[in-house]
């Protein structure tokens, strides 16, 4: 999924106008006009010295830090705004359509989403637990299939115990001893596991309903809070540009969101089909795997590989029988990140995929697998803000994908013109 694309008309309009205050490295822009990407070095000297840039960056990393330790607040929150995003489209169909009240509207959409996570979460709870509770079982199996590979991996654990032992100036002698404690405090080790998982689910659970919550108030209170928003900017230009902001924020992301969602979807099934027709057991567990592990670009359907391997290896009797799965995967996944896809989102143009596996591998960190799911929306959703500011312009233009050949003559010949 590299390179997805996400559907936007931020267009920037070149307009080199001098402003009322005659300075050249500043414009005017016309009302409902975007920001010109290009970079102004005339506007970069005058404004920009060393102890500004010295603040940004500690205010970024204030920001970072904040995020960082924020998480368990925020997540929920980010979560819900997505998913508002996401169900913009049915709840104007309720509301417009159907006629019916916001606050009634909103809750049947709620309901029904946690009845269908609910019963999907029930229906694979029990193979994914019979999985996990087969594997150490089948580990002698797995290691016959993969005598060819023995070697290989005999030589590199070795060497790496040597590197461990000569940097850390133990000897040889000491896994023994690591291993009879391990097996002395294997007990201890497994009741902190016991805590830990039931702490973790705790955790989810609650984040969970706290992103319900915000949900609803979001679907049934947030045109009044936009609203609210727009009446308190100063000018009319400005409260114009917060609308056309937030509303190609709510075109487009959900534009994506929406048709993400139906491709893995369809992802999803097509790879239940294949386990089913190829013999692997619980197809519905793993066609629900590869539909949310298609949510993450390019890390995620990698993942999909290995696992649909390792499965395979489990339930075939053959190495060669147990590639069959994963290959079908991964040109599943070609066909549709690499063809389908972009046909449908690829009108108008891309974000970069530089700056989209940059985004998840940073989310990732920061947030972990909910900050791999999110990575590519807030992309998104900062892409379309910078193409609206005027000294983000350039970033946005950055952030983009395939080149405007017209914003690309533009910036040739402002290069050309300069000494």
């Amino acid at each position: 999924m590299s390179g997805r694309p996400i559907a936007s008309s931020a267009d920037p309009a070149c307009n080199d106008s001098p402003s009322p205050s005659g300075k050249p490295g500043e414009r005017l822009l016309p009302d409902g006009d975007f920001p010109d990407p290009t970079l102004d070095r005339n506007l970069l000297r005058e404004h920009l010295n060393i102890r500004d840039m010295c603040v940004l960056i500690l205010t970024i990393l204030a920001v970072f830090y904040s995020l960082y330790f924020t998480a368990p607040i925020l997540l929920p929150f980010v979560f819900a705004l997505v998913l508002n995003l996401l169900m913009i489209a049915p709840m104007r169909f309720l509301t417009q359509r159907l006629h019916l009240p916001r606050h009634l509207a909103g809750l049947m959409l709620i309901v029904m989403m946690f009845g269908i996570v609910g019963g999907i979460a029930t229906t694979i709870s029990v193979p994914a637990a019979g999985w996990i509770t087969r594997a150490p079982q089948t580990l002698p199996a797995l290691q016959s299939k993969l005598a060819l590979l023995s070697g290989p991996i005999d030589v590199v654990q070795r060497d790496y115990m040597r590197l461990s032992a000569m940097f850390s100036g133990h000897s040889g002698s000491t896994h023994t001893t690591h291993g009879v404690s391990g097996t002395i405090g294997g007990e201890t080790a497994l009741s902190r596991l016991g805590s830990s998982v039931l702490a973790g689910t705790r955790e989810l659970a609650g984040g969970f309903f706290s992103m319900l919550l915000m949900l609803f108030f979001l679907m049934t209170e947030g045109d009044t809070l936009l609203r609210r928003c727009v009446e308190i900017m100063p000018t009319y230009a400005k409260k114009r540009r917060l609308v056309e902001m937030a509303t190609q924020i709510e075109q487009n992301v959900s534009l994506y969101l929406v048709t993400i969602t139906m491709m893995n979807l369809g992802v999803g099934l097509v790879n239940m089909i294949q386990c089913w027709a190829t013999g692997m057991p619980n197809p519905l567990l793993w066609g629900v795997l590869a539909f949310l592990l298609n949510y993450i670009p390019i890390i995620g359907p990698l993942t999909g590989v290995v696992v649909y391997f390792v499965v395979g290896l489990f339930s075939f009797p053959s190495l060669l029988y147990a590639l069959l799965p994963p290959s079908i995967y991964l040109l599943i996944h070609v066909l549709e990140g690499e063809t389908i896809t972009p046909m449908l989102l690829a009108r108008r143009f891309t974000l970069n995929p530089v700056f989209v596996m940059g985004s998840l591998l940073f989310w990732d960190w920061m947030w972990g697998i909910s900050g791999a799911f999110l990575s590519v929306p807030m992309l998104a959703v900062f892409k379309i803000v910078c193409d609206h500011i005027e000294v983000l312009a350039p970033l946005g233009h950055v952030l983009g994908g395939p080149t405007r050949r017209t914003i690309s003559r533009a910036i040739v010949a402002q290069l050309q013109s300069e000494p």
